[in-house]
């Protein structure tokens, strides 16, 4: 699965939180594990470099070997079946009687009309993406319609704050419109784009402009904003909803990574109890001792599928911790401000 693009500008990178969190989301999880795996497999070669009693030794002296690996085998096949029996737990929401997968479809269809209705759509795109891309393209619209209707308005300030508050809005609308247009559901870059619209202040903005010029805004005025709002609503369900079925999608693919390697992970393991011992390998490639270099690479090997496990959770729960709070509440420091109260 290709999830590392990287077109987007710097500006979105902050918002979520800096080339850190950037990394952590956006890297493609093969790479991610690949750079993981690289790191351990350095780390090990090199701590046989400093002094420490050699690897040879220990293992005529100790049969390490037999002791590491032999452990690597239970742990991969006791871990791999757990997740995907929690994958399958988490799938079977999917499964019900006809009645509940009825109800689920009227939901689904009333959303949608809910939200065609809202932005002026005869009928919404299907593909996540592109339903996305017609929301927020409907959010500018409204805030469009906002700023026209205070081109006459008397109050200056009233006016100033509403033309600022169109402009950012306008701005972050276009940079999230931009990275959804190629964009596609099963890669990270639609829950990407969905991150960095930060609705909740949007909504929060809207309703203190209202709210502390109620006594200026005329009645069509009122009414814009409430547009407004109305139609940022109703991006946080739409995300939310988009966000579970990636988590699914996710899980998929996790138990898929597994099972791909997990076998060759056991088939590793079991190479090296049943053929490798002190005397396997003698000599020394590059200043190190040949053993050092095949038991490094075989511990990599057994710790795959954990760190296989281990960044593509650390996505979703990333995901899951910067999306606990749906509507107008905002959890992160970075989205606060010191006129918030």
């Amino acid at each position: 699965m290709n999830d590392s693009d990287s077109n987007e500008d710097s500006s979105g990178r902050d918002r979520l939180g800096g080339a850190r969190l950037w990394m952590l989301l956006r890297v493609n999880r093969w790479a991610f594990t690949g750079a993981v795996l690289s790191l351990v497999f350095v780390i090990l070669v090199a701590t046989s470099q400093i002094g420490l009693t050699p690897l040879r030794e220990i293992v005529e002296n100790q049969d390490g070997l037999e002791f590491l690996f032999s452990a690597f085998i239970g742990a991969i096949i006791t871990g791999t079946s757990i997740v995907v029996t929690i994958n399958q737990l988490v799938l079977s929401q999917e499964l019900g009687a006809i009645g509940d997968q009825r109800d689920r479809m009227q939901t689904s269809m009333q959303f949608q009309r809910d939200v065609e209705d809202t932005i002026d759509e005869d009928t919404s795109p299907p593909e996540p993406a592109a339903f996305l891309y017609e929301l927020v393209d409907g959010v500018q619209e409204r805030a469009a319609e906002l700023e026209a209707e205070m081109e006459d308005e008397r109050d200056e300030d009233l006016r100033e704050k509403v033309a600022q508050y169109v402009a950012e809005l306008d701005d972050n609308a276009t940079e999230v419109k931009a990275s959804l247009e190629n964009a596609q559901f099963g890669t990270f870059d639609v829950i990407w784009s969905a991150l960095n619209f930060n609705y909740s202040r949007k909504i929060y903005d809207a309703r203190t402009i209202r709210d502390d010029h109620s006594d200026s805004l005329s009645e069509d005025a009122n009414e814009k904003i409430d547009h407004v709002i109305d139609t940022l609503q109703l991006f946080g369900p739409t995300r939310e909803h988009f966000k579970t079925l990636y988590f699914q999608w996710e899980l998929i693919a996790l138990s898929r990574a597994l099972l791909y390697i997990s076998v060759p992970a056991l088939t590793a393991m079991a190479i090296m109890i049943m053929y490798v011992d002190a005397s396997a390998l003698p000599g020394t490639t590059l200043g190190v001792d040949n053993l050092v270099w095949l038991t490094s690479a075989g511990f990599v090997f057994g710790i795959a599928p954990f760190v296989v496990f281990i960044v593509y959770i650390l996505r979703i729960a990333t995901v899951a911790k910067r999306t606990l709070a749906m509507g107008p509440f905002i959890l992160r420091e970075s989205e606060r401000e010191e006129d918030l109260g």
